[in-house]
């Protein structure tokens, strides 16, 4: 969708509770700003350091990140994301 501060993506996911699953909304925004990348959303440190694992598959398939800032947003953002 493109709205007019920038382009938004929201794709549905899960995470494991114990055995059980919980739906998680990753909502993706990119902006025109100081170049950068950022999870929020009570993300494990694994998930955090994800741009450098998406910076090489972009690479490898001929893209790059944009030259823009993005940011990841984690929903519900009081349930853990472990990985």
């Amino acid at each position: 969708m493109l709205f007019g501060r920038g382009m938004v993506a929201l794709v549905r996911s899960c995470t494991l509770v114990g055995i059980d699953a919980a739906l998680v909304d990753v909502e993706c925004e990119v902006v025109r700003g100081l170049p950068g990348y950022s999870v929020v959303g009570l993300a494990s440190p694994s998930v955090k350091e994800g741009a450098v694992r998406i910076r090489s598959a972009l690479n490898s398939v001929g893209h790059d990140l944009p030259l823009k800032k993005v940011t990841v947003n984690l929903a519900p953002a009081d349930l853990r994301k472990p990985g």
